[in-house]
């Protein structure tokens, strides 16, 4: 899919657009990825971003998405005040704002994720540690792709992966929810020839 072809079909009212990725970035791939989050934001008109406001690629993203117009950027954070002196979202939308107890379909994604399944329980149950935070930040990657029932789901993933150990940790999660929600999703690998 080109570049052009990407806007046409996506560029509509509704569309949401999940920018993430690997927290480690490779130097020379930084500029990448906010030449990406400008390049969307300044040729198109209705899409909106998506991001979890982390370190590294979300951030590169984000970057660009705000340098052009930081109303089309909402994140969906693991908790209130995470990362917020970076956050440059014109929406942000907190778990601790949602009621995980109703919103069965996101907790059953999140425990797929093999290495927190058994935080959720505890976390849901209201345990706040440094294990269970990592609950957290599984179910905000869940919900960044399908929702809630008051969030829309994402229509289009853009990622930057680890190209060595591709599929791995919390986007690794996000992609595999994606894969398993017939939302369709890129990496590098495809949008790099955008630029």
């Amino acid at each position: 899919m080109t570049l052009n072809e990407f806007i046409d079909k996506f560029d509509k009212q509704d569309t949401i657009i999940l920018l993430e990725g690997k927290r480690n970035v490779v130097e020379e791939d930084k500029p990448k990825l906010i030449e990406l989050g400008r390049l969307l934001a300044a040729t198109t008109t209705k899409m909106l971003f998506r991001s979890g406001n982390a370190n590294g690629s979300d951030a590169y993203f984000s970057e660009g998405v705000t340098a052009v117009d930081h109303k089309r950027l909402q994140v969906i954070t693991p908790y209130d005040g995470h990362r917020k002196k970076d956050n440059k979202a014109y929406e942000t939308i907190s778990l601790d704002k949602i009621n995980l107890v109703s919103e069965p379909n996101v907790i059953e994604y999140s425990k797929r994720n093999k290495k927190t399944k058994n935080l959720i329980d505890k976390y849901l149950d209201g345990s706040r540690n440094r294990y269970t935070i990592k609950a957290s930040y599984i179910i905000r990657d869940t919900i960044k792709a399908i929702g809630t029932k008051n969030i829309p789901p994402t229509t289009f993933g853009i990622f930057y992966d680890d190209l060595n150990e591709p599929m791995t940790g919390g986007t690794g999660h996000t992609m595999n929810i994606c894969k398993l929600n017939n939302i369709p999703y890129i990496n590098q690998e495809q949008w790099f020839q955008w630029l």
